[in-house]
C-alpha cells in the first residue's frame, strides 16, 4: 500500500452565499442610480431648467413700508390678476401675438428729438441697479423652498398691446409688480409718442426678463454681458431691444433708427422723473433696465 503524497495540491473549500456580503456589494450602486433618475426627471410644475416658478398675488402678513403698498402700483394696469373662473378661461395674450415677420420697407422719416450720444447717457452702473433692486425686489432664486418663500410678490409678464415678450430662453416672464407697471408705461408712452407724430402701429420687444441663477451660469457661456451679480435675478429688471421692434401692420412704415430714438426720449424722460436706472448695453443690443420704487411725487397724485 502507496503512501499518500504530500505534495498533493489541496482542494480549497467551497465559499457559501452570503446575502449579507451581497446586499453590501450592490446596494450602493442601486441607491445611487435611484436617486440620479429621480432627480433628473422633470416634475409637471417645474420649468425646463429645473427653475420652478410660482406667483405670488400677496405680500407676506409682516410687510413693512417702504413698500407695504406695493400692490396698488398695478392698478393702472389694464390686465390685472383674475379673480374669477370666467376671467381665468379667458385669452388675453393670443391676440397679440400675431404680428408682421419684417418691418415694412420702405420707411417714412418720423420727427425724434435726439439728445447725444445713449451709450454715454444711459451708463447707470451695474452697482446703481442691484442697490435699487434690493429694495423693491426678491431674493435670488436658489432653490425650490426660495420659489416658495419670496421676500416680495411677482406677477406674470406677457404680450399685450404695450409691448411684445420675445422667446425667452434664459429668463422667464416675472416680475415685481413695481417693475411690470414701468415696462406698461414704457411700451404706453412710446406708442403714444409715434401716434402723436404720424402713427405707426409699432411695440417694444422685451428679450430677458427674470433669471435664476442656474439660468445666468448657462447664459455666461454665450453672453459676456452676463455676469453673476445680474440684477435680473432679483425681478426688478428687464431688457428691451434697440435693433427691432414689433410691426403690427404696414401702415406708415418707421426705421429701426427713428423708433430707437423716440424709444430713448422715452427712457430718458422716465429717469429723469425718478422712475428708471438704464445701462445701455452694445454687445447684446438692449436697454438694460431696473425699476425704481414709487417716487413722493407719485404718491401724491394718487392721493
Amino acid at each position: 500500500m502507496q503512501p499518500t503524497s504530500n505534495n498533493s495540491p489541496k482542494r480549497k473549500p467551497r465559499r457559501r452565499f452570503s446575502l449579507k456580503k451581497t446586499l453590501r456589494l450592490f446596494l450602493p450602486p442601486i441607491l445611487f442610480i435611484s436617486l440620479c433618475v429621480v432627480m433628473c426627471t422633470p416634475t409637471r410644475h417645474s420649468e425646463s431648467d429645473g427653475a420652478a416658478i410660482v406667483t405670488t398675488t400677496k405680500a407676506s402678513s409682516d410687510e413693512t413700508a417702504p413698500d407695504a403698498g406695493i400692490n396698488e402700483e398695478v392698478k393702472p394696469i389694464s390686465e390685472e390678476i383674475p379673480t374669477d373662473v370666467h376671467n381665468l378661461e379667458t385669452d388675453t395674450v393670443s391676440s397679440h401675438l400675431a404680428h408682421l415677420d419684417e418691418m415694412p420697407e420702405p420707411t417714412e422719416r418720423i420727427k425724434v428729438n435726439y439728445f447725444g450720444n445713449m451709450h454715454q447717457f444711459f451708463n447707470d452702473s451695474n452697482y446703481i441697479h442691484w442697490q435699487e433692486a434690493e429694495i423693491i425686489g426678491i431674493e435670488p432664486l436658489t432653490d425650490t423652498r426660495s420659489h416658495w418663500q419670496l421676500k416680495k410678490p411677482i406677477v406674470k409678464v406677457t404680450s399685450c398691446e404695450d409691448f411684445f415678450i420675445d422667446s425667452l430662453i434664459y429668463s422667464r416672464p416675472y416680475l415685481v409688480p413695481i417693475a411690470a407697471a414701468r415696462l406698461h408705461e414704457i411700451g404706453h408712452r412710446f406708442r403714444d409718442s409715434i401716434a402723436s407724430r404720424g402713427g405707426g402701429d409699432y411695440r417694444i420687444k422685451v428679450t430677458s426678463l427674470l433669471r435664476t441663477p442656474r439660468t445666468v451660469k448657462r447664459l455666461r457661456r454665450r453672453n459676456r454681458n452676463a455676469i453673476d451679480s445680474s440684477v435680473h435675478q432679483l425681478a426688478t429688471t428687464f431688457d428691451i431691444s434697440y435693433a427691432s421692434f414689433i410691426a403690427d401692420n404696414s401702415d406708415n412704415p418707421r426705421s429701426v433708427d427713428d423708433l430707437k430714438g423716440i424709444l430713448g426720449e422715452v427712457l430718458k424722460a422716465m429717469r429723469e422723473e425718478g422712475k428708471l436706472w438704464v445701462k445701455h448695453e452694445r454687445g447684446q443690443p438692449c436697454f438694460h433696465i431696473t425699476a425704481r420704487k414709487k417716487q413722493p411725487h407719485e404718491a401724491s397724485k394718487d392721493n
